[in-house]
């Protein structure tokens, strides 16, 4: 490891942990809140094609928005501002489009001949969902959450151009000064807690998901 690298770690560690913890409860809150917004409306949407194509629809749009963009347009919102509320809105309409998705075709692409036999055994909607329909398509959905958890983490660093006190201000302050230290510290702390967070969401789906239905990665 570089000797500046190491130099910069030890002369800002004060700030080195508070931008971390600043960046991982972002991260966390926006999880969470995706999670809770998204996944029911992805089971929603299984149900009406025709409104699946339309939220579809609306999510890639959102996603193809350039992540600084989103951003500034969260900040024009007078109840927002700069600061932590129009970082989660962001983030979380980032997490928009691969929750739904994973969730919505996770469970539509569970086998046809395995719900009608069901139906024809009497059982309802709503425990064909429960029972069949979600631990089936659980792997794709699982997929589709660590996906959201490492994206998040990458996306969440741009909430430093407004406001934000995160892992994120290295890299800017790094650019603008030419600190190469600064800037590696930055992305490399990034990097890490992606790779964490992405290495434990997969013990977890060894756990709670049998091998034969583990989606393919």
């Amino acid at each position: 490891m570089d000797i500046n690298l190491v130099d910069f770690f030890q002369r800002n560690t004060r700030t080195i942990m508070e931008y971390t913890e600043n960046h991982f409860t972002l991260v966390l809150s926006a999880v969470v809140i995706s999670l809770l917004i998204w996944v029911p409306i992805g089971l929603l949407l299984t149900k009406s094609d025709k409104w699946a194509a339309r939220i579809m629809a609306l999510a890639n749009t959102i996603f193809c928005i350039p992540s600084l963009s989103l951003f500034a347009i969260m900040v024009t919102i007078p109840a927002l501002g700069l600061g932590r509320k129009s970082a989660l809105l962001a983030l979380v309409l980032y997490a928009m489009m691969p929750l739904i998705r994973n969730v919505y075709d996770g469970v539509k692409n569970v086998d046809r001949n395995v719900i009608e036999a069901a139906k024809g055994m009497g059982m309802s909607s709503g425990r064909i969902m429960r029972e069949i329909q979600l631990p089936l398509g659980l792997p794709v959905i699982f997929a589709g959450f660590r996906i959201t958890v490492v994206m998040t983490t990458g996306i969440a660093a741009i909430a430093t151009y407004i406001g934000e006190r995160n892992l994120g201000r290295f890299i800017q302050e790094g650019l603008v000064r030419s600190n190469t230290s600064m800037i590696i510290m930055g992305a490399l702390i990034i990097s890490v807690i992606a790779i964490a967070l992405d290495t434990i969401l997969g013990g977890i789906e060894k756990l709670v998901i049998p091998k034969g239905l583990r989606a393919r990665r």
